[in-house]
This record gives C-alpha cells, structure tokens and sequence, in this order.
C-alpha cells in the first residue's frame, strides 16, 4: 500500500512543501529565502498537487514541522495543514524540526571510522544564540530542544555536560545556526555537514514512519513549538487611551 503526505515546513526562512510517496519526496517547491510564506505556501502545494498529480482528496495525511521555528512561519504551515486535514478529514502529522535536519545530515554526510557519532542541528535564533538538540545514531534526543548562547568556550560545556567523553566522538552539526561556530571553541573532530537549510523534503521520512506507527496529532488543539513568543508591541494611540 502507497503512503501519500502533503509535506510542509515553514519553521525558518525557507517556505517549502513536498508530496512523498511511501517517505520518498515526488515533488517539491521552496523560496530559500522567503519571508512571504503566506503568499506563498498554498500555492506551492498546488505546485506539488500539479507535478506528483495526486490529488489533496488522495492524500493519506499532511505533515508539518513543528519547530522549534519562528512564530510567524510557524503559524502559518500549521495554519494551512490543519485546514486541509479539516477540509478533507485527513490526519495530522507533525514532526521535529531539529530532528528532520538531523536524520538529513546522517543521510548526507558520511563519517569515516568507528567513533560514535552525534547530531547537532542548530536553529540561528538571532544574535548569538540558537536552539539546539543532541542527538545519537539513532536518532534519540539525549534532551529536550533548548537555546545554547554561542561563545567562548559554550559549544564544548553543552557537549560535555551530556557525554562521558565527547573528545571521543564525532560531532555533525546541520542548520543555518551552524555558521556561528565560527569563532566558537568546538571539538576537533566537530564536522559541518551541508545542510543548511531547513527543507519539507527534510521531513518525509519521519512523517512516513509517524504515519506507519498511527502518531498523530489532535488537529483542533495541537500547537508548533516556538523559538520565542511573538514580539507584540502596544501603539501608541493605545497607551494614549490607557492613560486617559
């Protein structure tokens, strides 16, 4: 039986979505750099429809990455998954964002030898901090998504709080946040893998594996998972009023 989700990943700057087929990507279109997701996003899954030529009726589910991502970006994915799955009473299937760019970077980068390896996907969450999640070779979160400041010696106290002896280990970190590493203290044996880029092709395989394990989400009370709550700002007729 042929699995089909709509994949949809609007955590970051990139606006993308796909159609998989049993996890492997049919059709995809993304803006790398788009701050438009809104204008853009339902347009890109006509696109998809258009060039795997199935249908939103055929689809078996509709994935989306559930951050941790921007507030507005996020939104806005979650926003039109959850109505096409209203729509048409399809399934809702969210997958980690730091763990799609994971599961991408063991795909793309291959690491010589038999040390253990680990996955550092980084989110740039401005300045210099980013969120972050250390994951095995098997894909296991050692803890929870969190921001980590970038600077000085951070990069090596994060690792070595969680391993043993990360001096030992190899250490492949993805994400647009890698770039600041830069002028941070890292391990050697620290590689920085291609993927740069968040991707909805990024997400198919987990959301195949979701699908298959019946891991859905409840589509009126579920929520993306935030870098940081909205910047909300009070104008200033508004406090004009208030003081009045």
């Amino acid at each position: 039986m042929m699995t089909k989700i709509l994949l949809i990943d609007t955590a970051t700057e990139v606006c993308s979505a796909a159609i998989a087929v049993n996890g492997e990507v049919k059709a995809l279109v993304e803006a790398p750099d788009s701050l438009q997701h809104a204008a853009l996003l339902t347009s890109q899954v006509e696109a998809c429809v258009r060039t795997s030529g199935i249908s939103l009726a055929d689809l078996d589910a509709v994935a989306v990455s559930r951050g941790p991502g921007s507030y507005t970006s996020l939104r806005v994915g979650v926003s039109v998954a959850k109505g096409i799955c209203y729509a048409l009473n399809k399934p809702l299937v969210a997958v980690d964002t730091l763990q799609a760019l994971a599961l991408a970077s063991q795909t793309a980068v291959s690491v010589p030898g038999d040390a253990p390896v680990y996955y550092v996907p980084m989110l740039d969450a401005r300045r210099q901090e980013v969120w972050t999640c250390l994951y095995d070779a098997d894909m296991n979160p050692l803890h929870v998504p969190q921001p980590l400041i970038l600077e000085n010696n951070s990069f090596i106290e994060y690792l070595s709080a969680l391993l043993e002896q990360p001096e030992k280990a190899v250490f492949v970190v993805s994400g647009n946040g890698a770039k600041k590493l830069d002028n941070v203290t890292i391990f050697e044996n620290t590689v920085i893998s291609e993927i740069k880029k968040c991707s909805a092709a990024h997400i198919s395989t987990s959301a195949f594996f979701s699908f298959q394990s019946l891991d859905f989400q409840d589509v009126a009370y579920f929520e993306p998972m935030y870098m940081k709550p909205p910047n909300i700002t009070v104008s200033n007729k508004n406090l004009w009023h208030e003081k009045q």
